[in-house]
């Protein structure tokens, strides 16, 4: 069984997200994508506005109805800073049988090898880079060792952000279809990112 691991800060997670997961599993060829919020990202310099409870919340409501989502709250689980060889380490020896593989935005890509032990975490697993039109990524920059373990696949452009999100939640401006509608609802009820 192939899986991508689709991680971030969901703060909150978006339509954008979800594409991007659904184009990592048709290209990439993967049996499911699991959804995993982290609990303190190690490259965000602001802690994340919603709870790690409210956005492992919203990520179950947004894999609702996708029998190739899975949400998985291993990071948020573990506590503390979330580094990817933790979490790859983590995984593997909670499920040896499943082979898995990071997706990540192309622009991340580049910065691979600045990674927390990067080295270690090629050796486990593989990466899908998502490649947006007009983004020009040359892996060939990469060591060589890194760059066998990258495979890029095409990704629609879709510019939505949570950053984005969050701005108009607090001018109190609609966010429909820009998050799935039980995220939208999450958020009312919850009264979240209106301060």
């Amino acid at each position: 069984m192939l899986v991508g691991i689709m991680g971030g800060t969901f703060d909150p997670i978006h339509t954008g997200h979800l594409i991007a997961a659904e184009r990592a599993r048709v290209e990439g060829g993967l049996d499911e994508v699991w959804l995993m919020p982290a609990n303190v990202p190690p490259h965000k310099p602001n802690a994340p506005k919603g709870t790690s409870q409210q956005r492992w919340e919203m990520v179950c409501l947004a894999a609702e109805g996708n029998p190739f989502f899975r949400p998985i709250d291993i990071e948020i689980n573990k506590g503390g800073v979330s580094y990817s060889i933790d979490t790859i380490e983590l995984l593997k020896s909670q499920y040896p049988d499943i082979a898995f593989t990071y997706i990540i935005g192309a622009d991340m890509v580049q910065y691979l090898p600045q990674w927390h032990r990067i080295d270690d975490i090629v050796r486990h697993i593989h990466f899908i880079g998502l490649a947006r039109p007009g983004y020009e990524l040359d892996l060939k920059q990469l060591p060589e060792h890194i760059r066998n373990r990258v495979k890029l696949v095409p990704m629609p452009l879709v510019e939505i952000s949570s950053t984005a999100i969050r701005a108009l939640r607090l001018k109190r401006d609609p966010v429909r279809y820009l998050v799935p509608d039980k995220v939208g609802q999450f958020m009312e009820v919850n009264g979240l990112y209106e301060t």
